[in-house]
């Protein structure tokens, strides 16, 4: 049986690529059976590949046929295969459109070279490995989030009142008698607050069944 795992790499930047090449194909755990700039060149090569790979490290934005809809393509050739997708968005919408096509992680292309080894290694144990601001998000999905009105003060309530109705900072803050500043300040503690990071997040939140509207 080889002592090392056969592992593709499928990344269409190329300079991007030689670097996972460079570094992850002269580790003494991984043999590097197959590097390709898309889905579609990896499928085409797969059958000139020294073995089959046992883990393939995607990147998610490839020309043609995406990384996502790549897991599905790639485990329906590879069976036992692991996919893992690296790329540099972390919208919880692709995050969960990536585990849901199946790959097993999902790493930031930010991610160190090391540490993309480690996660590979990772999967090789069992684990799903996820980049630390990916793994919030996962948090974030599943921990309830408290109601605005548990969280919030009565001043906030009534700054993201004023903010709802369309009125602007400048309005906003001579209906409450403050400097645009200090709304500013507000709204940065109650976007830390309900773990929001946009006005339409925040409204959302405030509209839903959570916030009593």
């Amino acid at each position: 049986m080889p002592s090392t795992t056969a592992l593709a790499i499928i990344e269409d930047d190329a300079s991007i690529r030689q670097s996972y090449v460079t570094y992850l194909c002269a580790q003494p755990e991984f043999d590097c059976v197959l590097v390709a700039g898309s889905v579609e060149e990896f499928l085409d090569r797969l059958p000139t590949a020294t073995r089959p790979p046992r883990l393939v490290l995607s990147d998610i934005g490839l020309p043609g046929m995406t990384g996502i809809e790549g897991v599905t393509r790639i485990r329906r050739v590879l069976p036992k295969a692991e996919v893992v997708l690296i790329t540099v968005f972390a919208e919880p919408e692709r995050l969960f459109q990536a585990l849901c096509a199946g790959a097993v992680g999902y790493l930031l292309k930010s991610t160190m070279l090391r540490d993309v080894k480690a996660g590979l290694l990772e999967v090789l144990d069992g684990g799903s490995p996820m980049s630390p601001a990916i793994a919030r998000h996962i948090v974030r999905h599943f921990r309830p989030l408290p109601a605005p009105a548990e969280v919030l003060t009565a001043r906030e309530l009534q700054l993201v009142q004023a903010i709802e109705e369309g009125l602007s900072y400048r309005l906003v803050a001579e209906r409450l008698g403050i400097s645009i500043n200090t709304v500013r300040t507000f709204i940065r503690r109650i976007y830390d607050k309900l773990q929001v990071n946009s006005k339409a997040e925040l409204l959302a939140r405030h509209r839903g069944p959570a916030g009593g509207q």
